[in-house]
């Protein structure tokens, strides 16, 4: 455990955790960090996830770190493959030698006239630790590790199965022959069904409002015949912005033509959907595409065990469990062995840490975020949070970038701390401007946004790239404190 002042603790080390690390040690690689992980093992979400199929809903050569090219020849790659992506990454740049497992930030203390964090860590014996730093990095994410999100269901303990939750897949449950119910329609469920339709008897997919579903390739021919042309830096260089253009070009249809792009995924849901399916009743969502999230399907996986009779989905509302499955609100009855509860997550807003600033308490939702990645009125602490309608890893490279920019302008002109400030009464909006249920749940505990730059969250990585890659870093809304002065013994001043 490190005993001097660090420069910067990165919370979490997940895909947002080393890649801070791995900027940080590009960009100033004289700075001392640790990662502070609650985890057995890095990773984060491909850690903690372990459901049948579990991948991501990205394509790798966006989600992979720009720094480090995806290799593997899935487009959209399973969890596996991803945990070691990030394993291999980190024991390549030495990462993995400054995480600290199995510790949890639980309380982070600002000191104005210390000028740095005094952070309480609890080991995996609860012993209290103390840390000190500069500055916080918080890559945690935005969801809680323990627990997701479960309605109450009326009835659930009259249930003769089993009930499990994704989010804790144990490890003995077994499904073949079962008939299985997952209840949710997001990209849980989606990714559940055609994985567990293999051994299962019947696969049923219970959504309360359907969700957009689009099949996309799982493996992409371009890149191994580029690779072959141009060379790996120069085929992940293009098939990158390939791939970013292609993100940024459903995206700008669904939201500026949503009528165009409505029909347009109702035409391939029905071309791939077996006779009798009602295309407008189960796949047809009251919302505007990306409204909220939508989900993907490789090789429409998911289409095809709905034609091939191993699954089926049902729009409808839970009333109540039965001894058998479930009693639906339209009073249809779905007989059961295991019922999957894929209903959502619950929002952890900076890992539930404790936040004081010279002794009082941060109230997250009295906060406003500068640039996406500070709070105003907190000293030294940034923080990532990714896109939610392109690859997350995008947005945070970006904000990875522009945190070490601003370190290196301060270490150049003797600074030592910074803090956004916000004008009183600036008029506010909800932090994330997104329809999931998992984030209007949680709005209420989350700081706030602006209405516009430097205080809005941006959603545009071309814009976000000439924001943070280009911009100042010295905003007139920060405000920041020169190292204090002291004398040597020869009489010279030194920064202290």
């Amino acid at each position: 455990m490190p005993e001097s002042t660090l420069d910067v603790v990165i919370v979490g080390a997940g895909v947002s955790g080393i890649g801070a690390a791995w900027h940080l040690q590009h960009a100033l690689p004289g700075y001392r960090y640790a990662i502070v992980e609650a985890r057995a093992e890095l990773g984060g979400t491909w850690d903690l996830f372990r459901y049948p199929g579990v991948r991501s809903d990205s394509d790798l050569f966006t989600f992979g770190y720009a720094f480090r090219p995806w290799r593997g020849e899935a487009a959209l790659a399973d969890g596996a493959s991803i945990k070691e992506y990030l394993q291999d990454t980190a024991r390549e740049a030495g990462i993995d030698r400054h995480i600290l497992f199995r510790h949890r930030v639980v309380r982070a203390d600002w000191c104005s006239a210390r000028r740095r964090w005094e952070l309480q860590l609890r080991d995996a014996q609860q012993r209290s630790i103390s840390l000190r730093a500069r500055w916080i990095f918080c890559a945690s994410g935005y969801y809680r590790h323990d627990q997701g999100h479960t309605p109450h269901f009326d009835g659930r303990e009259r249930f003769c199965g089993r009930i499990v939750h994704p989010q804790q897949w144990p490890d003995d449950l077994d499904c073949k022959g079962r008939r299985v119910i997952v209840i949710g329609s997001g990209a849980t469920a989606v990714t559940l069904l055609p994985q567990l339709a293999r051994d299962a008897a019947h696969v049923t997919m219970l959504q309360r409002t359907p969700t957009y579903i689009l099949p996309v390739a799982s493996r992409d021919r371009l890149a191994p015949r580029l690779r072959r042309w141009l060379g790996e830096p120069r085929t992940h260089a293009l098939m990158r912005a390939l791939y970013l253009k292609r993100q940024q070009w459903v995206y700008a249809l669904c939201r500026r033509h949503p009528d165009a792009a409505r029909r347009l995924i109702r035409h391939i849901n029905a071309r791939l959907l077996p006779a009798g399916v009602d295309v407008d009743r189960d796949f047809r969502p009251p919302y505007a595409p990306w409204d909220q999230r939508l989900c993907v399907v490789p090789d429409g996986d998911l289409f095809r065990a709905l034609r091939d009779g191993r699954a089926s989905v049902v729009t409808d509302s839970v009333a109540c469990f039965t001894r058998d499955g479930l009693r639906l609100a339209s009073g249809r009855e779905l007989g059961a062995d295991i019922v999957v509860t894929a209903t959502g997550l619950r929002l952890l807003p900076f890992g539930g840490i404790e936040l004081h600033v010279d002794g009082a308490a941060v109230r997250l939702p009295q906060c406003v975020a500068f640039k996406g990645m500070m709070l105003s009125g907190v000293p030294n602490l940034a923080f990532a949070i990714g896109y939610t309608s392109a690859s997350w890893t995008l947005k945070v490279g970006l904000v990875c970038e522009h945190f070490c920019r601003l370190l290196r302008h301060m270490q150049r002109r003797g600074l030592d701390s910074c803090t956004a400030r916000a004008e009183p009464g600036m008029a506010t909006r909800p932090l994330l401007d997104f329809g999931a249920g998992y984030v209007r749940r949680a709005l209420a505990e989350l700081p706030r946004q602006g209405a516009e730059f430097p205080w809005a969250m941006s959603w545009n990585y071309a814009e976000d790239r000439r924001l943070l890659l280009e911009g100042r870093v010295d905003d007139p809304q920060l405000h920041f404190t020169a190292r204090a002065q002291r004398r040597t013994r020869n009489g010279e001043e030194a920064m202290a």
